[in-house]
């Protein structure tokens, strides 16, 4: 025992050793706290130079007429903002852009849960590996070469979904669908869902993977079929995913460009424009750098507000365990 009376001559020395000791503790801590707040500092430049900054950049360029190619800048103030709603073509690209949403949370979405739940309800497991990775493949094909597959497959009379309706008796039904304004965009959006379909149902699979088998257990002793069991269990306890597919589906339908690139460059006549391609067509095309800024301040401002109400109506309903 280290002695605490100060008549004793090791006293002094003993309690200078511990108030150094613990100094160089917490000198430490402070330290290795330091070094280990630097990856969160350098992330956070480096999110901030490569994102935020240019976010913030764009609201100012949409003020302004600025040429590309000689670099002349005028400050218009929010013109660019009121051209936008003057223009019909800003109005039918977000039109199309929220079919595109719309339409993608219906079959990217809730038609991915099901199918998850139904491959993930198969008994053997091989069959359950098996259906994933053929759902999936589409997804790895690369967005360009899908965009020309379904170019070719709508081709009128050549194309195999024309050749298909005749070989059916339904000759009556083939159209040249890409070159048709009410049917176009349709057709793209199709294409859409083909691809990205396999990827979300391989997500809501894992999800539903992560579901204790005892829930489930404990609902059939109960007497619970499968609608209820999948509507009571399985959905619930996916809610998470659900949201987080949301938020990604919305906001992946605001931010198409490829595919409409690839199969219509936004034709016939603007009908199948999406505010991406409406806005690659007026900054590098039309050489209307600061109306191209307004337009993607709209879809940040949209794709932001999604995921914020999204993100809080998830949290509202989170469950528990």
């Amino acid at each position: 025992m280290v002695p605490t009376d100060p008549h004793f001559p090791g006293a002094a020395a003993s309690g200078g050793t511990t108030h150094e000791i613990r100094r160089s503790t917490l000198l430490l801590r402070v330290v290795i706290r330091a070094l280990s707040l630097r990856w969160v500092v350098l992330a956070v430049l480096i999110v901030g130079a490569f994102i935020y900054v240019p976010i913030v950049d764009n609201f100012r360029v949409s003020m302004t007429n600025r040429d590309i190619f000689t670099g002349e800048i005028s400050q218009v103030g929010l013109k660019n903002y009121q051209r936008l709603l003057d223009d019909p073509v800003v109005w039918r690209a977000l039109l199309n852009n929220t079919l595109y949403a719309g339409l993608s949370i219906i079959f990217q979405v809730f038609g991915a849960f099901l199918l998850a739940a139904m491959i993930e309800g198969l008994k053997s497991r091989r069959a359950r590996n098996l259906c994933r990775a053929i759902y999936f493949v589409p997804s790895a094909i690369s967005t360009t070469v899908t965009g020309l597959l379904f170019y070719f497959l709508y081709q009128p009379e050549v194309g195999l979904l024309d050749a298909g309706l005749n070989a059916m008796g339904l000759g009556a039904l083939s159209k040249p669908w890409l070159a048709l304004e009410n049917t176009a965009i349709f057709g793209i959006i199709a294409m859409s869902q083909w691809q990205g379909f396999g990827y979300s149902t391989l997500l809501f699979s894992i999800a539903i993977q992560k579901i204790p088998r005892e829930l489930y257990d404990a609902a059939i002793m109960d007497g619970a079929g499968p609608i209820r069991r999948l509507f009571s269990i399985t959905f619930p306890m996916s809610r998470e995913m659900t949201g987080l597919m949301v938020i990604v589906t919305i906001t992946g339908a605001f931010q198409v460009f490829n595919e409409i690139m690839v199969m219509t460059a936004g034709g016939p006549n603007n009908s199948s424009q999406v505010l991406g391609t409406w806005l690659y067509q007026q900054a590098f095309i039309q050489n209307e750098f600061g109306y191209g800024a307004a337009i993607a301040a709209v879809i940040f401002a949209v794709t932001m507000l999604t995921g914020a109400l999204q993100v809080w109506y998830t949290s509202k309903r989170r469950v528990k365990l």
